[in-house]
């Protein structure tokens, strides 16, 4: 199987995040919160597959273009990055050693853990 970082979702991804549309959920909740086959079928359908593409972290050069197959470690639920998410895509990456991958997910998991930081505590000026 030839996987290789997806570059637009990678960019998509920390453009949703610097933007907020994120949820810093627990890591594992990824089974109840990723997309349901019924919810990539609707979005496809609506959206199409250059928009599904930028959803998932991974393509399988193997698999035919334009299948669900072609797309590898999805990391949000088709509006928002998930934290759960990004976690398995990084543990699955390093299980699999997609280092490629693996690195893209531990930036998004930095990036998602400095808000995490920034959203726990309360800001330095708001407790003066």
């Amino acid at each position: 199987m030839a996987v290789r970082l997806n570059r637009k979702a990678f960019d998509h991804a920390k453009e949703l995040t610097a933007e907020g549309k994120v949820v810093l959920d627990e890591r594992d909740d990824w089974s109840e919160h990723q997309p349901s086959a019924a919810q990539e079928n609707e979005f496809l359908a609506q959206h199409g597959w250059r928009e599904y593409a930028k959803w998932y972290l991974g393509i399988d050069d193997e698999a035919r273009d334009e299948t669900k197959e072609h797309y590898k470690f999805p990391y949000g639920d088709f509006e928002s990055v998930h934290r759960c998410g990004v976690l398995a895509a990084e543990s699955r990456a390093g299980q699999r050693k997609y280092i490629d991958i693996e690195n893209a997910a531990a930036h998004l998991h930095g990036m998602l853990e400095e808000m995490r930081a920034h959203t726990a505590s309360p800001r330095s000026s708001a407790s003066r």
